[in-house]
């Protein structure tokens, strides 16, 4: 069954009532074609008009929704050919980032991302998308290769920050994104992010340093969470949704403060509704990006990035 947000409640009983009459008319001869026809417009409609005036936290959920789709699924939906890469040659290999080399549209690219997981088990297995200093070595050693072999890079960022245990500290947790971010700025290749879901903290800009920077809309981009934000400036969580306005991480906000380039439209109701529909818009996306980049050299590349990043804030 599909997992409803608080504000979503209207529509859930919407689509309650019209599982009732489905599940009705098998049971009987009695025609409930037209009530369900009528419902689901309805449905849809309330649907849509909700997702039109979402609040800065309510985005925060959607991007938080257990059935939103992930790094493997934007792989099964998107690459051809997906050959996985494992481990930074130096510790081990952390399952909540995961890279390879992959085909969009025939196009050869290195695709690395943060996968959170989508049941119990998966979920700690990819430590829930936090990613380790073994991830970002990790990271690190693919954009070399990509770079090394002239392959555009592609990043999908969903993460709520980097892991924050003492054992990621012990192994230089904040060298390690701090190589990765840099790593990112002196590519000589195309690189192309696109943040999935949520995008926190040193984490997600460790992946996000790209020439292009894509958002999905109703996917959020920020130092910190909503949540630690407000237990700094009023030591209480319950200002999470006051503290999600003002730090204006949502997908619009970032846009008019140029901190990303462009907004990838999702589904009506969120990409946990339609996986192949958001995957599909997202692909194409990045494939407009990678041709449009194409055409650069590797020191104009790099000059367009330093450019880009210097004024921000400007």
């Amino acid at each position: 069954m599909m997992v409803y947000l608080d504000f979503e409640k209207p529509v859930a009983a919407l689509e309650a009532r019209i599982l009732e009459l489905q599940d009705a008319a098998r049971d009987s001869d009695v025609d409930a074609g037209a009530e369900i026809t009528k419902l689901r417009a309805k449905a849809d409609k309330q649907l849509k008009d909700t997702y039109a005036n979402l609040t800065a936290w309510q985005k925060t959920q959607v991007a938080r929704h257990p059935e939103r789709p992930h790094f493997k699924h934007y792989i099964e939906a998107m690459f051809e050919d997906f050959m996985p890469l494992a481990g930074d040659r130096a510790f081990g290999d952390d399952q909540a980032i995961i890279g390879g080399l992959g085909r969009l549209n025939g196009r050869r690219v290195m695709v690395i991302g943060h996968e959170k997981g989508d049941d119990t088990q998966s979920r700690l297995r990819h430590n829930f998308g936090m990613g380790k200093p073994e991830g970002y070595r990790k990271a690190i050693r693919l954009m070399e290769l990509a770079d090394r072999f002239g392959i555009p890079v592609v990043s999908l960022v969903d993460t709520s920050g980097a892991f924050p245990g003492i054992q990621a500290e012990e192994r230089g947790q904040a060298e390690a994104i701090a190589r990765s971010t840099e790593k990112c700025l002196a590519l000589g290749v195309p690189m192309i992010a696109c943040i999935v879901g949520e995008g926190g903290s040193g984490g997600a800009v460790a992946l996000a340093a790209a020439d292009r920077i894509l958002m999905f809309q109703y996917a959020v981009y920020s130092v910190i969470s909503p949540e630690g934000c407000a237990s700094i400036l009023w030591r209480t969580g319950d200002k999470a949704a006051d503290a999600a306005q003002a730090m204006k991480m949502t997908a619009d906000d970032l846009k008019a403060l140029r901190i990303i380039d462009r907004i990838v439209a999702e589904p009506i109701g969120g990409a946990h509704r339609d996986h192949a529909a958001a995957a599909a818009a997202l692909a194409a996306a990045i494939d407009e990006e990678l041709v449009a980049l194409s055409g650069f050299s590797s020191k104009e590349l790099l000059q367009q990035r330093r450019a880009k990043f210097l004024s921000m804030g400007a």
